[in-house]
């Protein structure tokens, strides 16, 4: 699958008017898990800056255990304190990991931004091992932190500005 394919219906998921973010985000992790072969567990984790420790937000895959996880702890916890992606190959190869199921043989964490803070990150873990390029990365796609907000009136603005906008570039 060519992940650039994708790109149009993720974006229109998360644009979609008059659905809560949760919503949105588990449509996401839906959709990814149904058109990436080797995704297989998609979810999200948010960041509680206070307790510095992260919360399991949508996903779809195999139930988890992992609905907290300390900054640090684990991939998604390095990840919450070096606000960079991480691409494990092997887990097995980690020795900070936290083992979520035998099954799991790969996994990709990807922070997300708004306004520069590290809100949380997309989790992905694959039955694979080394199935991940770097478009699996993500890296050019810049969610608008209006569709992250959650606030509907804000989003509805950009909507009809970023309608505007693409009809004026293809006329």
């Amino acid at each position: 699958m060519n992940l650039e394919n994708l790109k149009p219906q993720v974006t229109a998921l998360l644009t979609e008017a008059n659905t809560e973010r949760d919503v949105k985000l588990k449509n996401l992790c839906q959709y990814l898990s149904d058109n990436v072969s080797y995704y297989n567990w998609v979810g999200f984790y948010f960041a509680n800056h206070e307790t510095k420790t992260l919360h399991l937000g949508p996903y779809v895959g195999a139930e988890t255990d992992h609905t907290v996880i300390p900054f640090g702890k684990g991939i998604c916890g390095q990840v919450a304190e070096s606000n960079s992606n991480f691409v494990v190959p092997d887990v097995k190869a980690q020795d900070n990991y936290i083992a979520c199921s035998f099954t799991v043989k790969s996994e990709i964490v990807v922070p997300l931004f708004v306004n520069g803070v590290n809100i949380g990150q997309i989790d992905i873990d694959s039955h694979v091992l080394d199935p991940f390029t770097e478009a699996d990365e993500w890296r050019g796609i810049k969610v608008p932190d209006v569709l992250l907000s959650g606030n509907h009136a804000e989003i509805a603005k950009w909507r009809k500005a970023a309608g505007i906008d693409r009809a004026n570039h293809n006329s």
